[in-house]
């Protein structure tokens, strides 16, 4: 049950970043270089690597067996 609650808090966090990468798509043509420049998707690739280490840390009261 526990491994199961992990890989759903981390299948989360990346769906939710990939949300947040796709959004700025629907702003103007002019803001697309400053959105996906290549130093923000750089920080976006490191956050997709740290942000389900800082959720899992954050809901692992949820995510520990036996936890209420």
């Amino acid at each position: 049950m526990t491994a199961l609650r992990l890989i759903a808090v981390v299948l989360a966090t990346w769906a939710a970043m990939l949300v947040l990468l796709i959004a700025p798509a629907a702003l103007p043509e002019s803001w697309q270089y400053a959105v996906y420049s290549p130093a923000s998707v750089g920080l976006w690739l490191l956050a997709a690597l740290a942000a389900p280490v800082v959720t899992c840390f954050v809901t692992w009261p949820w995510i520990r067996p036996g936890a209420r």
